[in-house]
């Protein structure tokens, strides 16, 4: 039996999803930024869940969303405050939420290689990964507000 070596872009969408995780994690327990980055890479990457062996992330993707996600703070919080509907406030938000929009808006912000459709269409995945409700509509419509204004030049989706 052979083992098929995970695609770039599986990788790609698990380091999204751990960058979320680990950003949830930073928030929850105050540990330092690289303490949390090394124990996902060195502990959390490659893990077995329910005797499935998970995708391994692309490493470098996780750690450059988690840092530039933390390092830019202040600007990637404004960009989400800016793009949340009035009726909502960054800070009320549930955590893990909040996590997922923070990385996405970062993504938006700096990984300007990666059109903004698919930036949207990952973050969106990744909240579909935790919740069951409206949320993911959310996320799109915050990430798309986001990248209207810091990608105005790009092509949409559909």
């Amino acid at each position: 039996m052979t083992t098929q070596k995970p695609s770039a872009k599986a990788r790609r969408s698990a380091a999204r999803l751990a960058a979320v995780q680990a950003l949830y994690q930073l928030e929850q327990s105050g540990t330092p930024l690289d303490k949390v980055i090394a124990e996902f890479v060195h502990h959390r990457f490659g893990e077995e869940v329910e005797g499935e062996a998970m995708v391994e992330p692309d490493a470098p993707l996780f750690g450059d969303i988690v840092r530039g996600t933390r390092l830019r703070s202040e600007e990637v919080d404004a960009l989400v405050t800016g793009a949340l509907d009035s009726q909502f406030s960054l800070a009320r938000l549930d955590l893990l939420l909040r996590c997922v929009m923070q990385a996405g808006a970062w993504e938006l912000l700096a990984n300007l290689h990666v059109p903004a459709p698919i930036v949207i269409s990952e973050y969106v995945n990744v909240t579909r990964a935790f919740f069951g409700g409206k949320e993911p509509a959310m996320v799109n419509a915050v990430l798309d507000r986001i990248a209207r204004e810091r990608r105005p030049d790009e092509p949409r989706a559909g």
